[in-house]
């Protein structure tokens, strides 16, 4: 499974410019330590793993966000798929030949996404 997450503070002290940069600073760490495949954009981190290691790493990077405010703001979105690995990567790679080799116009023909 690939999760994107994203978690924040809400209802503390923020920094003047509404920065929350060192709590999110927190919940990397957790993901950098769980040894998973990750990458962190500008608004979510991607994690890849097992449903279980995949959901304790968010549980704990969530808590690492909690001292930081009175709540706690978390979204995720995940994509299930039994039986494939390296998915983080992969869909990338597929999607960049995609745009390499141009969709050919019969087959994006009709499909909407």
């Amino acid at each position: 499974m690939i999760l994107a997450f994203s978690v924040a503070p809400n209802g503390g002290d923020s920094n003047s410019d509404g920065s929350v940069s060192e709590a999110v600073a927190q919940a990397v760490a957790v993901v950098r330590d769980s040894g998973l495949p990750h990458r962190t954009s500008s608004m979510f981190t991607e994690i890849e793993g097992e449903w279980d290691e995949v959901f304790d790493v968010v549980k704990r990077a969530t808590e690492a966000v909690m001292p930081f405010g009175s709540r706690v703001s978390l979204v995720m979105k995940a994509d299930i798929r039994p039986g494939f690995t390296g998915e983080l990567d992969g869909k990338l790679e597929r999607l960049e030949r995609a745009i390499e080799g141009g969709v050919p116009e019969a087959r994006a023909r009709g499909r909407h996404s």
